[in-house]
Parts: structure tokens; C-alpha cells; sequence
């Protein structure tokens, strides 16, 4: 059995017919039809059983297919490392990424990345809820939480950024109805609530599980309002409007934190679930362009780009001899 015989099967599993197959491989029907006899007769197996109108992989068939993926993919690897020590780094990269953050922070970090490696074509496909990388052919994926306790062992996982969910809210929401001082009143207010992600179970969106900066505690603070949407721009949009105080990912809300559209709601606390990860099928041998990639991501959002700036206080000083009046 050689390499040739994995495409076989896995083209005949993929396409439940011999004749598809035979078009996806750019062959003849009869080549694939003598292969795949040739094949059987070797192994003493039948790998599919025919029909007139669908071809069907046996018990044997399937667990030859199972196997033959994760060994083509090597075969891949291998020859993509040896053309990329020789040339620069060339080939596509397919990755998952939110909506939110994949379109604010991811897609100009990548475009940057493109340029710096002309040979690179980078797919991004956004999306709520994260794929099975491996099944659905992604390299990897930028995420904001870590990967499934299911998938720990089956995918690699690198910390990109910290992240933190602070509380906002409009100034002219705050000049109506006032501004919290302590995590009971919030209770009191009119508190938007995002119901993102599906809601795994246990999930309560209508608790805020708050910490103090320094503090290991973790507090779960129960809030309402009469405003609540699956969507996080929508319930930005009305956060800005004065509609409320939001629990959102400080990256979300940076450039409105920044220009004084919003302010931090006790600030000493915030929700500390939402770092930002890297994370990739397993795989024996990484081409060298994803291995660049992850470089650069690390590099780039290390910093913590969506972090406000300090801002330099300037002490004016009067002519030589003068006193500053107090």
C-alpha cells in the first residue's frame, strides 16, 4: 500500500462513487475501479460495498480511511517544511476566528502578515461558534477562551493576550440614574445583558462573575434590565445610547472607552475569562508559515494593543523666580 492508495480511498469514501472519484482525481473510471480491486485482493478485504447508485465504505474501509487522513496530511507537512527551508514561507493558511474580534484585531494583524510574506494566502473564515479544526481542514484558530476540556489532549494551545470583560456605560446613562459604587447596586440598575455562544449548560447570561483587581475572589453578582440580545454590537449600540451598563471585552470597547463615549463602571473589577488563545489541530511537524504566523500573533497582540494608553500629566511651570499659585 503506498501513498496513492490513500488518495484512492479516501476520494471513493469522500465522494461515494467510483466515477466522481475518478473525476476528482483526474483519472479514468477503469483506473480507479482495477486500483481499487488491486487494492482488496491485496489486503484480502473488502473496503466498500457497491451499489448502482452509491459506494459505501465496510467497517474495514472506514477504519483504513481513519487512518489515511492524519498519514496524507503528514506526507504534506513533510514536503511543505522541505520547499519552505529552500524558499520563503508560501502556501494557505485557513483559520477560524469571532466575529468581533476576528474583524477589528485579527483581520488587520493578518493582512500585516500577508504583506511581510507575499508567497502566504490567508483564509478567515469568522464565525460564533468554533469549528472542529481538524475535521473541517482549519490550520487554527484565534479564540477567545481556551481550548474544550474534550479537545485539550487533540488540540495545541498558546496564550496569545490576556483579556478582561470590564463594565461600561454611557456618561449620560450614569448623569440619569447614577453610578454604582458597589457590586450589590448594580442590582439596582438597568444592565445589558449579552447571550452569546449558545449558553452551555449551567450558563446563567443574567449573572456577572466579577473579581477585584489583586483578588482571587470571584463574585456572582445577579443583574437585569429589560434589554438583552445574542448579538454584542447590538447591545453596544445600546450601551452607547444610554440604554444601560454592559459587561463587554475591553478590546470591544477600547475606541469608545478612548473618546469618552463610554466610561468604566467600577473599575477595580472585571470578568477574567476571555483571554485570547491560539489554538491548532496536533500535528507531528507544523509548516514553518503557521509557525511564523503564531510568531507574529504573539508579538503582535502581546501588548495588549486595545489597552488605553497612560497619559503623560504635564506640570506648566512658571518663569525663573515666580510661585505657581496653589
Amino acid at each position: 500500500m503506498d501513498r496513492a492508495d490513500l488518495e484512492l480511498v479516501l476520494a471513493v469514501r469522500q465522494h461515494h462513487s467510483l466515477v466522481m472519484a475518478a473525476r476528482a482525481m483526474r483519472v479514468a473510471p477503469s483506473v480507479v475501479t482495477k486500483r481499487l480491486a488491486a487494492l482488496e485482493a491485496g489486503l484480502g478485504l473488502k473496503l466498500f460495498q457497491r451499489t448502482t447508485r452509491r459506494v459505501s465504505p465496510t467497517a474495514e474501509g472506514d477504519a483504513l480511511c481513519e487512518r489515511a487522513a492524519p498519514l496524507l496530511r503528514a506526507f504534506e507537512d513533510v514536503e511543505a517544511e522541505l520547499r519552505e527551508r529552500q524558499v520563503e514561507p508560501a502556501g494557505p493558511i485557513r483559520l477560524a476566528a469571532t466575529f468581533g474580534f476576528g474583524r477589528l484585531w485579527v483581520g488587520p494583524a493578518l493582512a500585516e502578515f500577508q504583506a511581510l510574506h507575499p508567497g502566504v494566502q490567508v483564509q478567515l473564515q469568522l464565525t460564533e461558534q468554533l469549528p472542529d479544526l481538524a475535521v473541517e481542514g482549519f490550520d487554527g484558530a484565534i479564540w477567545l477562551w481556551n481550548a474544550p476540556n474534550e479537545r485539550a489532549a487533540e488540540w495545541a494551545s498558546r496564550r496569545l493576550a490576556s483579556n478582561q470583560r470590564v463594565l461600561v456605560a454611557a456618561p449620560a446613562y450614569l448623569a440619569r440614574h447614577g453610578t454604582p459604587h458597589t457590586l450589590p447596586e448594580l442590582g439596582d440598575h438597568r444592565c445589558l445583558v449579552v447571550r452569546e455562544n449558545g449558553g452551555g449548560p449551567g450558563q446563567r447570561f443574567d449573572h456577572w462573575r466579577l473579581q477585584r483587581a489583586g483578588e482571587a475572589r470571584v463574585h456572582h453578582v445577579p443583574v437585569n434590565g429589560p434589554l438583552s440580545s445574542n448579538s454584542g454590537e447590538l447591545v453596544r449600540d445600546w450601551c452607547l445610547g444610554g440604554h444601560g451598563i454592559m459587561l463587554r471585552s475591553l478590546w470591544d470597547v477600547a475606541p469608545q472607552l478612548a473618546g469618552g463615549e463610554l466610561v468604566r463602571v467600577l473599575p477595580d473589577h472585571a470578568m477574567t475569562d476571555a483571554d485570547i488563545h491560539w489554538l491548532a489541530p496536533y500535528r507531528a511537524q507544523t509548516p514553518r508559515r503557521i509557525r511564523l504566523l503564531v510568531d507574529f500573533l504573539v508579538e503582535r497582540f502581546r501588548h495588549e494593543p486595545w489597552k488605553p494608553a497612560r497619559r503623560a500629566v504635564t506640570v506648566k511651570r512658571g518663569p525663573p523666580g515666580s510661585r505657581q499659585k496653589r
